[in-house]
């Protein structure tokens, strides 16, 4: 199989990283590189990278935001296929391999993704839909993708900027496939790149809520979406 550059981009995860690493390196497909991408940090990061030096690469750039820290990392990577990979996420070990095979078998396929579950909820993606992937985003950031098919993330974007990816590649006529298991977990982490919120607290006015739906109407107008509602 083809060769997988996992690309991590790191903002204060020095707690989080190492179990996100350990399970890269249990990983039973062995062809990768890692590339972690510290977009400014000022928790120590080194020491949780400590024992894991000679297995990856690590590139610092000022704080610019998750985006350009994955658009930094997918510029140096080599393989042919790519995965961005959260610090908080840790994989079930057969995870790559299966999705990686999904590729090698399928090759009108872009993007691999699956189920997860962040913390105790589970998310259940289902099967590549492009309509309804114009209504919700249903498509998780750690998606395996053909390097070159990636057309890179919107570092302008506060939100949504893996939605926006996953629009722009269907635009272009490139297409997924979901895996109907779980393989991952990504733990809550306050301040962390993930996040949530139970659909009924997007009826109040919170700080949080009015950005989202700012966000929201940016895709909308950058896509040509019609009106959504809270799924």
């Amino acid at each position: 199989m083809s060769k997988i550059s996992i690309i991590i981009p790191v903002y204060n995860h020095a707690r989080e990283l190492p179990r996100a690493l350990q399970s890269i390196f249990n990983q039973t497909f062995k062809d990768l590189e890692v590339i972690v991408v510290d977009d400014g940090s000022t928790d120590d990061l080194s020491s949780a990278l400590a024992g894991f030096q000679d297995r990856i690469k690590v590139i610092s750039q000022e704080n610019r935001g998750a985006a350009a820290a994955r658009n930094a990392g997918a510029r140096l990577a080599g393989g042919e296929y790519i995965i961005f990979w959260d610090a908080d996420v840790v994989a079930q070990p057969a995870m790559l391999q299966k999705m990686a095979r999904i590729l090698e078998e399928r090759p009108e396929t872009s993007f691999v993704y699956c189920s997860f579950k962040f913390g105790w909820k589970k998310f259940n993606c289902g099967p590549f839909d492009q309509a309804k992937l114009k209504k919700i985003n249903y498509i998780t950031t750690t998606t395996l993708l053909r390097r070159r098919d990636f057309p890179g993330f919107d570092a302008s974007l506060k939100k949504f900027q893996d939605w926006d990816l996953w629009l722009t590649m269907t635009e272009q006529g490139k297409g997924g496939y979901w895996v109907p298991e779980v393989l991952f977990t990504a733990k809550p982490r306050r301040g962390g790149m993930s996040a949530w919120l139970p659909s009924f607290l997007y009826w109040l006015p919170l700080p949080r809520v009015k950005d989202y739906y700012y966000w929201r109407q940016v895709i909308n107008k950058k896509h040509q979406l019609n009106k959504f509602r809270i799924q």
